[in-house]
């Protein structure tokens, strides 16, 4: 396959930005998109040039690292993150624009790569359960009801891509949050911090800067994991709960 990219090209973070048009050649339809911008960056080095900065850690859809947007989409044109999307969803032909996550609170570190680190203080605001010190519990000691721990496990699927904020209009983090909020509020476990976990994490989102939600459903849409549009409902909910147990209500 030959295909023209059109990738972003960013020195740093206070440099301007601005698209950079490559040729690349002799692309397997088998590979990755990551192996892709692999083989651009051989080519770039060779030529003396500076290679693209991209993101990228296990490569296997699990860590979220891989974050671009591709011909608009965040990860591209399929339901996956970027490092499981292959060639083959691609023509020979095709001329492929690759950017950042374009959201306030990712700020570009340079080319591709932008600073995460907004989920990380989420997460830090609330996103952990109290571990007593002593000898582990049986692990049957304290039962879950099966629904309970289904929604726990479709919620902790998230991976922190930021794929949800890359696709939201408004730039919101609502669903990332809602997954971290509700994976742990569900269980016993989780239930010390129940209150507090909904209402820090929530304040240090709007903290950071990230855009409010409208549910648009992009979010849900462009989540390689599938977690689902209602998650932001149970969030909403679980606030509120909180919200009206602070006023003495």
């Amino acid at each position: 396959m030959k295909l023209t990219l059109r990738v972003w090209r960013q020195k740093n973070a206070a440099a301007d930005g601005a698209m950079s048009t490559y040729e690349v050649d002799g692309i397997s339809p088998d590979m990755s998109f990551l192996e892709m911008l692999d083989t651009l960056n051989e080519e770039l080095t060779l030529e003396g040039e500076d290679p693209v900065a991209f993101d990228h850690d296990c490569r296997e859809g699990i860590c979220g690292a891989c974050s671009l947007v591709i011909n608009g989409d965040a990860h591209g044109p399929e339901r996956t993150t970027t490092c499981q999307l292959h060639m083959r969803s691609f023509k020979d032909g095709d001329t492929i624009d690759v950017e950042p996550w374009r959201a306030a609170a990712f700020p570009v570190v340079k080319d591709l790569v932008v600073d995460r680190t907004a989920f990380d203080r989420i997460i830090q605001a609330g996103g952990y359960v109290s571990v007593p010190t002593g000898s582990a519990p049986e692990a049957h000691a304290t039962p879950v009801p099966k629904p309970d721990a289904d929604l726990a496990f479709e919620h902790a699927e998230c991976i922190g891509c930021g794929a949800c904020v890359a696709a939201c209009p408004n730039g919101a983090a609502m669903l990332f949050t809602s997954a971290k909020i509700n994976h742990l509020n569900v269980l016993p476990q989780g239930a010390p911090e129940r209150e507090t976990r909904v209402l820090d994490m929530v304040a240090q989102m709007d903290d950071e800067g990230f855009g409010g939600c409208t549910l648009a459903g992009e979010c849900a849409t462009a989540c390689p994991k599938g977690i689902p549009l209602t998650s932001i409902t149970g969030m909403n909910k679980e606030w509120l709960r909180a919200t009206a147990k602070g006023s003495g209500r």
